[in-house]
């Protein structure tokens, strides 16, 4: 027979003495990631020329102030924060076509964060760029490009995005330059000005995937499909599920010792949950279909850089995006509620 008493005086010992429930859910969150702790190297690119709208420019400090840098240290990462990158100086640099915007600005920070990807992919480290508007991408995916060939290895681009950013300097009819990064970084003709010589070494349209696009040019889109870029709109994600489309990528990447960059553009996402952007187009990504892209990059091992770009603070309601976006780069580096498997009690 059970003595009540004792046993009643055995759970209040137990109350006083446990602690709370808030560290007991710490505890078992550190026990159960599986996290190969990495050295991460932020590089700031306040990059405000491209895009149509001012505000850009702010997006680094936002992600700093946002917790970006505890967030990762906090998952057992080594993080090292380069500060802020500053446009190369090109001199007076005449645009190709009269309608581009901000030619010249372009051009130098393409050059200054093609110079700085390309160091850091020589190294073992992770680099995550803050942005500045999705500009900064011809920059940080050719830079990386670099040091995947100079390491033989292909250079893998998963954009997420609902824009194709694929416009050349001759068929953009807006001139913003953030409607071309992907385009330089594969190669198109037309932009030999950007670096002051021909790009060496570009990404293979083949191992590009484009996700979550809703809105593109006819022109662009043409220029994507005929030179075999992937792209998975919003249809597709619907009908078929994100993570059914993310598999067969990740899988070709695994099968040709790829390196994997992924680019981060705030527009991804649903304005509803992100509206600090510029570019707001509807249905886009949920929240969750936003973390379960980063869980299960995460889960691949296979990401090497990132970008993080279009965050725009003006724009923002009380560092809503801002937080979202830190909240999504946990989950890329391995940050989980619960584990998988299922325990019995």
């Amino acid at each position: 027979m059970i003595d009540m008493n004792d046993h009643l005086f055995k759970r209040l010992d137990l109350l006083r003495h446990r602690k709370p429930a808030h560290f007991e859910a710490k505890v078992r969150l550190e026990a159960d990631l599986n996290i190969s702790a990495k050295q991460i190297a932020l590089v700031g690119a306040p990059v405000d020329d491209g895009a149509g709208q001012k505000g850009c420019l702010m997006g680094p400090d936002a992600f700093r102030t946002a917790g970006l840098v505890e967030q990762l240290k906090a998952l057992g990462h080594t993080v090292t924060d380069h500060g802020n990158l500053r446009p190369a100086d090109v001199g007076r640099l005449a645009p190709p076509n009269p309608v581009l915007k901000n030619f010249g600005s372009y051009a130098g920070w393409t050059r200054a964060l093609h110079a700085k990807a390309a160091d850091l992919g020589r190294r073992e480290l992770f680099p995550i760029y803050l942005g500045g508007d999705h500009a900064m991408a011809a920059g940080t995916v050719s830079g990386q490009a670099r040091a995947a060939a100079e390491r033989g290895r292909p250079l893998f681009v998963l954009w997420l995005d609902a824009h194709s950013d694929f416009h050349t300097l001759d068929s953009t009819g807006s001139g913003n330059l953030h409607g071309t990064p992907l385009a330089f970084a594969c190669g198109l003709p037309g932009f030999d000005d950007l670096l002051g010589a021909p790009l060496q070494h570009t990404v293979d349209p083949n191992n590009v995937e484009i996700l979550g696009g809703r809105s593109s040019d006819a022109a662009e889109r043409d220029m994507l499909l005929s030179r075999g870029g992937g792209v998975s709109d919003m249809r597709r994600i619907d009908e078929e599920g994100i993570a059914g489309l993310m598999r067969p990528f990740l899988e070709r990447v695994r099968a040709q010792n790829g390196l994997l960059h992924v680019s981060l553009d705030v527009d991804f996402l649903d304005p509803e949950i992100a509206p600090a952007v510029g570019t707001t187009v509807p249905g886009g990504a949920t929240f969750r279909e936003a973390h379960l892209v980063m869980e299960l990059l995460h889960d691949s091992g296979l990401v090497t850089s990132l970008d993080l770009v279009e965050l725009n603070p003006f724009l923002d309601e009380r560092g809503k995006t801002a937080r979202l976006m830190v909240d999504l780069t946990g989950s890329l580096f391995g940050r989980r509620v619960f584990d998988r498997p299922t325990r019995s009690f």
